[in-house]
């Protein structure tokens, strides 16, 4: 009996390995950096010292370096979103991001959007794909870095640059993580995340590298809130456009649900603690029954938060700053299920940021800087020279910032490098040649539920070789193309697919229904197969015959789709797995789809000669 091994899914042992073992090495270097930083400090200060000890000018306040604070408005957002890329660049931290990314993410972002949206975010896709370790460790490390530039400097070319280098990685993230946040795609709407957290990111970032300048007035944070106002009008007006699915709930089960409950409904699937699952599905029960009623509160909010942002009087403007805020933390939680869960989740989603950048805004017109006053020369001198001008706390920052610095460059050089590399990388073809290495043994017993609702299990098939391999009902990409394979195969069988029986599980844990297995068997033109069988069961079910044949999916933070490895199991009359192959279809053309059908049927003549 040989060694079980896994195929390139997700959390692919590979991948993760090499993943861990990156991150800890790149975190050493960040430790020696800051150890390098400490000792530079203490350097700094113990010259000082001497100096104020040679001149007699111990206890000389240095010059001070601004002569006022900073605005509350632009503390608020730069704290926030410092915090919040922090928070992103952790959340990189999970075992399946590296290969998990592209084809859970990604990709399926793009799918609903026009093809030149797509044919923009493969290049960012193609990179990951190519390059997943090191695409995901630089990922981190930028955003972590962004996050603790912006919150070690607070003034001055150091926390401007900070709002830049946020602005445009944000942009980056924007268009090729997001796919323009999805405002190409029909169906958009303001509940489920147009345009686009990354958007907002990139608006707080330009709004810090503004100069000090444009926060000493109201004018800055009343012409933000009239952009957002508008915003907030348009997205209301879209909400209530007729004929988008958003004003009906579900009636009745047998009824298709309205645009709202179906994504609340699946959000609620996914793997999450069961006390947010709890809530969401509350929710999609409450817009099922009131589906109207619920569009008709988030059309009149929208457009009520939009006006009274518009208006600029301060009244007005704190209404519409709670009131949004309400709307977003709901819409949050019971919408966009805090955004982050499921295991390929990579912020927090729209609802936070929005709500960081007009309460900022709305601190920016009524929290303006009193004019500071007229500076006051020290008493003492303090030592002269560089050092002695900038004041501890200063320099302390300064040295912080270069830290963040260095941390953002850790990240950007490999990931340079990999962009302008067309070489994927090895460890995509070690990680994709690791399909389960399970032959010669007896296959995994398992019993299921076919797509006419009759329960079978391995044992119906003795006599007869299976083909076994794991589709998602609802996939686009792959799953339609190794369907097409197998019916191929059985057409190439001729006769000797009387005795041959082609079986697949479902490997989605959020679509699984009987209704939707045999929906895609129509689709594929399966159901004309005597011999095709599609299984499905109970989330336990599945997930104990996932792990017995090693098949290993990710569910994407808020689509449909799962990223997930392609094998395909031989198991001989006798029940014993004899052979196990890739069915990754690679680009999908026919010359790859034939080559491929051809090798497995003629394997499956050899499994039924021996």
């Amino acid at each position: 009996m040989r060694g079980r091994g896994q195929g390139a899914g997700a959390a692919n042992p590979t991948f993760t390995t090499a993943y861990r073992s990156t991150l800890s090495h790149q975190f050493l270097v960040i430790l020696v950096i800051a150890l390098v930083l400490i000792v530079a400090w203490n350097v700094v200060r113990t010259i000082r010292f001497r100096r104020a000890v040679a001149t007699g000018s111990i206890g000389a306040v240095a010059t001070r370096s601004w002569p006022g604070p900073e605005a509350a408005g632009r503390r608020f957002l730069r704290i926030a979103f410092g915090a919040l890329w922090v928070f992103d660049g952790l959340l990189l931290v999970q075992s399946s991001m590296p290969q998990g990314m592209p084809s859970g993410v990604l990709t399926p972002g793009a799918n609903s959007s026009p093809g030149w949206v797509q044919h923009v975010a493969n290049v960012g896709a193609t990179i990951w794909s190519d390059h997943p370790i090191s695409a995901a460790a630089a990922s981190l490390w930028i955003e972590v870095g962004i996050g603790v530039l912006l919150l070690v400097a607070p003034r001055g070319y150091w926390s401007r640059s900070a709002g830049a280098v946020s602005a445009g990685w944000g942009l980056v993230v924007w268009v090729f993580g997001e796919s323009f946040g999805g405002i190409f795609a029909p169906g958009s709407s303001w509940l489920f995340g147009t345009p686009g957290s990354a958007l907002f990111y990139v608006v707080a970032g330009a709004l810090i590298a503004l100069p000090d300048s444009r926060w000493a007035t109201p004018a800055l944070g009343r012409r933000v809130l009239q952009v957002l106002g508008a915003f907030f009008i348009g997205m209301g007006v879209l909400q209530a456009w007729p004929g988008r699915g958003f004003w009906s709930g579900q009636a009745r089960p047998t009824v298709a649900a309205g645009t709202l409950t179906a994504v609340v409904q699946r959000m609620a699937r996914v793997p999450q603690p069961s006390v947010t699952a709890s809530w969401v599905r509350s929710f999609g029960s409450f817009d099922a029954a009131h589906g109207w009623a619920v569009n008709l509160v988030a059309v009149v909010l929208l457009i009520g938060v939009g006006i009274a942002f518009l208006s600029g009087r301060p009244p007005l403007l704190r209404l519409g700053v709670v009131a949004g805020s309400v709307l977003c933390l709901a819409d949050w939680v019971l919408v966009q299920d805090l955004g982050f869960l499921g295991g390929l989740g990579t912020d927090p989603n729209s609802m936070i940021p929005m709500a960081v950048v007009f309460t900022a805004a709305y601190l920016a017109v009524v929290h303006v800087p009193a004019e500071a006053p007229a500076p006051v020369e020290p008493p003492v001198a303090v030592p002269g020279g560089l050092i002695g001008r900038l004041s501890p706390s200063y320099l302390l920052r300064s040295l912080a910032a270069l830290g963040a610095v260095g941390i953002v460059i850790l990240g950007a050089a490999p990931l340079a490098v990999a962009a302008v590399n067309p070489h994927a990388d090895p460890i995509v073809s070690e990680a994709a040649d690791g399909t389960p290495d399970f032959v010669d043994v007896p296959a995994p017993p398992f019993t299921l539920t076919d797509q006419a609702g009759r329960r079978v299990s391995l044992r119906s098939f003795a006599g007869h070789v299976v083909v076994l391999t794991f589709l998602d009902p609802v996939c686009t990409t792959d799953c339609p193309l190794i369907a097409q394979e197998l019916r191929v195969t059985d057409q190439m069988l001729g006769a000797e697919a009387a005795h041959v029986d082609l079986v697949a599980v479902v490997n989605n844990p959020l679509y699984d229904t009987t209704a939707l297995t045999t929906a895609f068997d129509r689709q594929e033109g399966l159901d004309r197969l005597p011999n095709w069988t599609f299984l499905t069961g109970s989330r336990d079910q599945l997930e104990k015959v996932w792990d017995d044949y090693g098949d290993q999916s990710a569910v994407t933070p808020a689509g449909a789709m799962v990223a997930h490895n392609d094998i395909v199991y031989l198991i001989d009359a006798s029940g014993r797995t004899r052979e196990v192959l890739d069915s990754d279809p690679g680009g999908g053309n026919s010359a790859s789809k034939s080559s491929f059908s051809a090798l497995l049927a003629g394997q499956v003549q050899h499994v039924a000669q021996s």
